[in-house]
């Protein structure tokens, strides 16, 4: 880990200072990074993900646990300085890419470091040598894809909040990838741990970052993170309240979100001007499983979220063809003893559980 004057240091010597536009903020306060590393539990047998690893900060102490760590830090001159932080740790991969692709789905060369570090953990299990590792991969000659929704434009773009939050992450309910990782199989002889996001996220990608580990195809067991408060917030919110929306469904709807500690502006470098919070999510399997598909429940959850403010009869006058139409809909409505007045805001994630599972068991 390293001090704040260290982490000066390295930048001074790159002739850098902290780029605002990708809203750079080191977490410098030592005994809170031991905090949220305390929290994760990490073991070798875990593959940990770190969005904007920065200087390699807190990647050299998750390196230290986990068995491979997929550091993904978009700027080009802060992800060589990490490189060279963290020379000889096998375990380490850098991505010097936006985490986040064209179309605002998880990057596919991070994708690929992640099935690769699966791979490696395999290997090792079984005895097999570990490939080289510590080296960036290279960026793409075009550089990188603009993120289109409003909440996040990847991580070098400006960052709306409130409503606007909500109405873009809205737009992150795309069509799914069939291949899936995660979350891991456990039993008896089972030689991989857990897929982690442990990270000072970044506050423009990391709604998007969360609601995609949390729904898949790459599927976090748990993510343990620093962001702003209001990100938080969100990530808690109950039904009816301001800040409930997209992100709070998923991931309540996956698993147990929890708010560790809430930190003042001075635990960073440069002071960020709001107040962050250190918050966990936990995957809780029992209700994962309620989810009969995952797509279904994205469609659904877009297609009242998406219009927030109206009734949810009021919504189904623009619901897509492939989800059915507005009878059905009012029948699915009746049948689940949901009252057609409320607003979409007012759903619990259980009832767009239900409501997903509904719709695949009713004949248009």
């Amino acid at each position: 880990m390293q001090t704040k004057h260290q982490i000066q240091e390295l930048l001074s010597s790159a002739g850098v200072s902290p780029n605002r536009r990708l809203g750079q903020h080191f977490l410098v306060d030592l005994n809170l990074m031991r905090l949220l590393l305390d929290a994760a539990q990490i073991s070798r047998a875990d593959v940990v993900l770190e969005v904007g690893c920065g200087t390699g900060s807190l990647t050299q102490a998750l390196a230290e646990q986990a068995g491979t760590v997929v550091a993904v830090e978009i700027d080009r001159t802060l992800a060589p300085i990490a490189e060279s932080q963290l020379a000889g740790r096998e375990n380490v991969q850098i991505v010097n890419e936006d985490i986040l692709s064209g179309k605002g789905m998880l990057n596919p060369a991070v994708v690929e470091a992640l099935e690769q570090a699966r791979e490696e953990i395999r290997r090792s299990s079984t005895g097999i040598p570990r490939s080289g590792r510590g080296q960036a991969l290279p960026v793409s000659p075009t550089g990188v894809s603009p993120v289109e929704n409003d909440d996040v434009q990847g991580q070098d773009g400006p960052a709306t909040h409130g409503q606007d939050a909500h109405a873009t992450a809205n737009r992150l309910l795309t069509h799914f990838p069939s291949r899936r990782i995660g979350p891991v199989q456990r039993g008896p002889g089972a030689s991989l741990g857990r897929l982690l996001l442990v990270s000072n996220l970044p506050y423009d990608v990391a709604s998007p970052v969360m609601i995609h580990l949390a729904r898949g195809p790459v599927v976090a067991d748990a993510m343990f993170v620093t962001v702003q408060k209001e990100v938080a917030e969100r990530m808690t919110a109950r039904p009816g309240g301001r800040d409930y929306g997209t992100l709070s469904i998923f991931l309540q709807a996956t698993g147990d979100v929890e708010i560790l500690r809430v930190l003042k502006p001075s635990v960073f470098w440069p002071p960020p001007s709001v107040d962050s919070a250190l918050v966990r999510f936990v995957r809780n399997e029992p209700k994962s499983r309620q989810i009969e598909d995952m797509e279904t429940l994205s469609d659904v959850v877009g297609l009242f979220m998406r219009h927030r403010r109206k009734m949810l009869r009021a919504c189904l006058k623009s619901v897509p063809p492939h989800l059915g139409d507005p009878d059905l809909w009012m029948g699915i409505l009746e049948r689940l003893a949901i009252d057609p007045t409320l607003r979409p805001g007012d759903l619990s994630p259980a009832q767009y559980v239900d409501l997903a599972n509904a719709r695949r068991h009713s004949t248009p």
